[in-house]
């Protein structure tokens, strides 16, 4: 009854099917690897924000050494004077509700002499021109205390390849928030990693848009989509014996004798 499972159109039909399933798994456990990693970044980040405020330079080390992933996101401080000589903006950078501008990078000489800390002050709007400097608050003069988030320096790789560091770019305007990068640029040592402002004191009269804090509640719809590539590999086989339950069928009916006509009862 079922010696058509033999033809070439089912055996393709059957490979398929057997390919299928162990992709489809394989893909489930892929979006529950990423649920996984979410949760965790979440918790990472919570925990990070919450936590008491250090020293910036308890945890940074020289230009363009990396973060640990541990430490980023870490409440910290930093006191000294900013250095509006070496500040420059960060192109192509939105806001929460995604309007394009620039961040606005001012380093910070630290008061205890142990180098100089990159501040992210926030997000300004464009200006009349990508090719000009953006109207940028003046920072604070004299002495602040600062604290922000601690974040790593940035670059094409950790960006995921969206961020291009171009050469060329008008004065003072860069891709990327990099440490080396900027020591290079301005002969100024600097600790690695970066500040993102969260306040300050004395606080200023006027200021950049503060960038909010990351979003760490949600995780997103890997899980939701692990169950459905799940659903879909016990669908498979189910599919498949469907199909051969009907194509069984069709064939029992084709094989039946056809009643001549004059043969059934009046």
């Amino acid at each position: 009854m079922y010696r058509f499972l033999l033809t070439r159109q089912w055996l393709i039909t059957m490979l398929i099917a057997l390919l299928l399933i162990p992709a489809t798994i394989k893909l489930g456990f892929w979006q529950l690897h990423r649920h996984e990693a979410r949760v965790a970044r979440n918790e990472l980040i919570g925990k990070a924000l919450t936590a008491s405020p250090v020293p910036f330079d308890s945890l940074s080390a020289a230009p363009g050494a990396a973060v640990p992933s541990a430490l980023t996101w870490r409440a910290v401080t930093a006191t000294g004077q900013y250095d509006p000589a070496h500040e420059f903006v960060v192109r192509k950078r939105t806001d929460a509700n995604g309007t394009l501008g620039y961040f606005v990078i001012t380093p910070l000489k630290l008061s205890d002499g142990k180098g100089t800390v990159l501040i992210n002050r926030g997000w300004v709007p464009s200006g009349d021109g990508a090719t000009q400097y953006p109207p940028v608050p003046a920072a604070p003069t004299g002495e602040v205390t600062l604290t922000g988030r601690l974040r790593s320096d940035e670059t094409t790789g950790s960006s995921g390849g969206w961020v291009k560091d171009r050469a060329g770019l008008p004065d003072r305007q860069f891709n990327l928030i990099n440490t080396e990068q900027q020591s290079k640029e301005t002969g100024t040592t600097l600790l690695g990693g970066y500040l993102e402002l969260t306040a300050s004191t004395p606080a200023p009269a006027d200021q950049p848009q503060l960038i909010p804090e990351p979003n760490h509640s949600d995780i997103g719809p890997h899980m939701a989509y692990a169950i459905q590539w799940w659903l879909f590999t016990t669908m498979i086989p189910v599919g498949v014996w469907v199909l051969i339950r009907r194509e069984a069928k069709d064939r029992r009916k084709q094989a039946a004798p056809e009643v001549p006509l004059e043969a059934l009862p009046a």
